[in-house]
């Protein structure tokens, strides 16, 4: 819990990084600067994608909508904290010459998305519309 605290507090004051052992290659912290990108796109697009559910599906039974909108939204923040949680991590560990650290957020991320589609598929087969 301690590294969670310092990680967060790194999240508003990345230049405390600096004091973290040495400098990195420079191609590495772009690298890991690409990576938190593409995982900040990816929570825009499920953020999108919840917006999306919302607001151009409203032939779908309330509670179905808001559950997907729902499941969408929350995994799509998820993805956006986890970004910079991971992008801080990686930046020290670099600096330490430490291993990178491993994570297990791929799988709630790729459990959420295969979620909101089985779910999409059920309600596709089901029929389930607000005029049904």
């Amino acid at each position: 819990m301690i590294d969670f605290v310092k990680d967060v507090r790194l999240w508003f004051a990345p230049a405390r990084l600096e004091e973290e052992g040495e400098t990195p290659d420079y191609r590495f912290s772009l690298a890991n600067e690409r990576t938190f990108l593409a995982w900040i796109r990816t929570a825009l697009a499920l953020v999108g994608g919840g917006f999306a559910v919302d607001q151009f599906l409203p032939d779908l039974r309330w509670g179905v909508r808001v559950g997907l909108t729902f499941v969408l939204l929350a995994v799509g923040a998820a993805c956006a904290v986890r970004a910079v949680n991971h992008w801080v991590r990686c930046e020290r560990a670099m600096r330490r010459g430490e291993g990178l650290p491993l994570s297990r957020f791929p799988v709630v991320l790729s459990a959420g998305v295969a979620l909101v589609a089985v779910a999409m598929v059920v309600v596709v087969l089901m029929g389930w519309t607000a005029g049904r």
